[in-house]
């Protein structure tokens, strides 16, 4: 569902309903163009204007208080941070690069240069707009408030392109980095993503942020992303999406899927940082056959919050679908999980099962779960369910009576509990990375 190009028969009274969205459409810059691309935005402003930041009143965001985020005065970045790409974020296994800093795209950091025929990655300038035109913003879900603010800023995207047939042997790295000035910063990077018929690729889209040295102190910025991708027939995408950001930041972020017969869509999301930190998955299958795998991992400890909400719609018949979600939680933190399967009765046949566990590591920790099938096909085989746990007394005995001291033994449960949904992760140093983050983060 695209956005309205225009909101004309909106009334005054019912705009700029909100000081903190009309604040910051006020502070977008954006680059003046004619045609399709100014339409969206404009139809992006005025949807953003006449809708209200959710609050924990609405069934969505009951356990998501984003009231922190409201009392700060974001600007949009007014300079270029010059920086180098530092061994932490560059990953060897990787083909091709795009970074972007404070959501601008950086042509020195990124590498576009020896990929395989068939392969286009670049920004918004690699293709024909009538081409980009197909696919941006006209995933379901384009009017979701931060959505549309997200559109309503759009200067550049990050773009990967696979032809036809064409099968990418080695990942893509999409690294959004931010870097953070004199006062709170907001960045909306947006990424698209199309794998045409029969073809294959890995991805992995990393949000992070750059402090000089560790000494300095942790800046408050706001990371509002969307990425939308398109699995066309018996295509097939690995998705690894890796949020670590700076413990005062907050990340807000969509991936919204559109999977086409005979397609397969892999989704590997950790998430290791942030004060408030919000994933907002949501499938769509528009054929039959499809396969949907989906892993996730939330660490977090001090007062952080992190939120993972997913929707699956399995509109067609033969669907199968997986899906595990960790949490790791530690500290006064609070985590939250709502997972959505939905199976119409056109859905017949459809296999799909959902599990969330979570691991409190302290008597303050929290976790709001909510695994949820809505079924109306008779011939399905669904499950779902959830687990809270804390670590086993009997696990860390039986780790001692092997000569290992309790607290080694409970630093062994707690990565092995990670590392499942880890392994999943096919680039060998980003997954040594994330296990030294978790380490970090559960052994404070």
């Amino acid at each position: 569902m695209s956005i309205p190009v225009s909101l004309t028969s909106i009334p005054d009274s019912l705009l700029d309903r909100d000081a903190f969205l009309s604040g910051l459409l006020s502070r977008v810059t954006t680059k003046k163009s004619d045609g399709w691309l100014q339409d969206l935005r404009d139809g992006a402003v005025n949807w953003v204007r006449h809708s209200v930041v959710p609050n924990t009143r609405e069934e969505e965001w009951r356990f998501t208080d984003l009231s922190p985020l409201k009392q700060v005065d974001f600007n949009n970045v007014k300079t270029i941070h010059k920086l180098s790409l530092q061994d932490d974020f560059a990953l060897p296994e990787v083909s091709g690069r795009l970074v972007f800093v404070n959501g601008v795209y950086s042509p020195d950091l990124s590498n576009t240069e020896n990929l395989p025929t068939g392969l286009i990655v670049g920004n918004l300038d690699v293709l024909p707009g009538e081409v980009i035109q197909k696919y941006l913003a006209q995933a379901e879900g384009a009017k979701e408030v931060f959505t549309a603010l997200n559109t309503a800023a759009l200067n550049d995207v990050a773009v990967v392109w696979v032809a036809k047939n064409v099968v990418v042997e080695t990942p893509i790295h999409l690294l959004f980095v931010s870097v953070s000035g004199e006062s709170a910063t907001i960045s909306q990077p947006r990424v698209l993503v199309v794998a045409e018929s029969s073809s294959q690729v890995v991805l992995i889209e990393e949000y992070t942020n750059h402090r000089d040295t560790e000494d300095t102190e942790e800046e408050v910025y706001f990371t509002n992303g969307v990425t939308e991708i398109w699995v066309h027939e018996n295509a097939q995408v690995t998705h690894n999406r890796v949020v670590r950001e700076g413990a005062a930041a907050f990340h807000i972020g969509k991936t919204a899927v559109t999977q086409a017969r005979y397609s397969r869509y892999n989704c590997n999301a950790v998430t290791v940082g942030g004060k408030i930190s919000r994933h907002n998955l949501e499938i769509l299958q528009s054929g039959e056959q499809t396969e949907t795998t989906l892993n996730g991992l939330t660490v977090i400890a001090d007062n952080q919050l992190a939120d993972t909400h997913s929707v699956l719609s399995l509109n067609h018949p033969h669907g199968v679908s997986k899906q595990l979600h960790k949490c790791i939680i530690s500290d006064r933190a609070h985590g939250v999980f709502n997972g959505k399967i939905f199976v119409p009765k056109s859905a017949q046949l459809t296999d799909a099962s959902q599990l969330n566990r979570n691991l409190l590591l302290s008597s303050k920790s929290r976790i709001d779960t909510k695994p949820q099938l809505e079924i109306t096909a008779d011939n399905v085989k669904c499950a779902h369910g959830a687990t809270v746990s804390q670590l086993e007394d009997d696990e860390i005995f039986y780790l001692q009576s092997r000569g290992i001291d309790e607290n080694n033994a409970r630093k062994l449960l707690v990565n092995a509990f990670a590392t499942e949904i880890i392994n999943f992760i096919p680039v060998a140093s980003l997954r040594e990375s994330l296990l030294k983050t978790v380490v970090t983060l559960t052994n404070k």
